[in-house]
């Protein structure tokens, strides 16, 4: 298929927005951002055999590709909008762009996102999203927020994407439950705008939840004990994994794209009650201490545990 074929092929499946002035079609996209909101703009990549196995469906990888930008607008406290994406392909194959789209538009209609623009070009297959969504003035969840004495929070389990991965890795089959984790997380969009004036810090677990809690004892100047004990774990881990690698697993694995956020103790009925209106489990897992850019994990009589790393980095050698 020629690529204006295609980007038409795109078009025609995509919906609108009374604030989307000129989508798909032209040189650029006309937006038009609410008054007095602030605009947040997020972007991945995502290649195969580095963020999905290559077997993985097409659906899936459209779904996932979507589903990380929604989590960093998530863990902003924002209202997604609008995005655009960057379709690199090995070649033309419209099944395949068929099923990439049921998966992404599936997404974006959940969460009301238009699909404003983008690029087709030839290569190694890659997906670049980005999106944009709107916060008022001075709502906006960041990392530098977290205060002493504040609890650490996160949403849902980790490392079943993690899980998931290292069987594909052994040459194993994945378990079905875990790789459903891997192939379409689940963006946490309701519950970063309900914590929006809760929450001191947040970040989502993409990386690793120890990697990830760094970056905030960093950027707030403060430390974080996690007790490792309270790490919650789905079903499909614990029966999966015998205890120290799926410890490894929840605090170091990341792909699962919940949320870590801090709040004061005295929030602790508010975040029940978020947990509850979003029945969504959210689980105490440590505490904000004053040993600046800190982050220990703790095990259950108050020793130190050290993972092999704390998280994934893509230029690590």
């Amino acid at each position: 298929m020629p690529e204006f074929d295609l980007i038409a092929r795109i078009a025609q499946r995509v919906g609108s927005r009374g604030d989307v002035v000129l989508g798909i079609g032209d040189d650029a996209a006309i937006l038009q951002p609410p008054a007095g909101q602030h605009l947040v703009v997020a972007m991945d990549t995502l290649n195969a055999g580095v963020h999905f196995p290559s077997e993985t469906a097409p659906g899936d990888i459209g779904w996932k590709a979507l589903a990380v930008n929604l989590s960093d607008l998530a863990a902003m406290g924002a209202t997604p909008a609008w995005c655009t994406l960057s379709l690199s392909l090995p070649g033309s194959d419209t099944a395949w762009v068929d099923g990439f789209l049921d998966g992404f538009l599936e997404l974006a209609r959940t969460h009301g996102v238009v699909l404003v623009g983008g690029d087709t070009t030839r290569g190694p297959l890659s997906v670049c999203v980005t999106v944009h969504g709107f916060v008022a003035p001075g709502q906006a969840l960041r990392r530098d927020g977290a205060r002493v004495g504040d609890d650490v929070w996160l949403s849902g389990t980790v490392g079943d994407a993690a899980g998931a991965l290292t069987q594909w890795n052994a040459g194993q089959p994945m378990t079905a439950a875990l790789r459903d984790r891997l192939d379409r997380p689940t963006p946490r969009v309701a519950l970063g705008c309900a914590l929006v004036g809760l929450a001191d810090a947040c970040i989502d677990v993409s990386d690793g939840l120890a990697a990830d809690l760094a970056h905030v004892a960093v950027a707030s100047n403060v430390g974080i004990d996690l007790h490792c004990p309270d790490l919650p774990a789905s079903e499909a881990l614990a029966m999966a994994f015998a205890a120290q690698e799926q410890l490894r697993l929840q605090a170091t694995g990341g792909d699962d794209y919940e949320l870590c956020f801090t709040a004061p103790t005295a929030s602790r009925a508010a975040v029940a009650r978020i947990a509850s209106e979003l029945q969504l489990p959210l689980t105490r897992i440590g505490t904000v201490t004053s040993a600046a850019g800190q982050v220990r994990l703790l095990a259950a009589d108050g020793t130190e545990w050290l993972p092999p790393r704390a998280g994934y980095e893509h230029f690590a050698g």
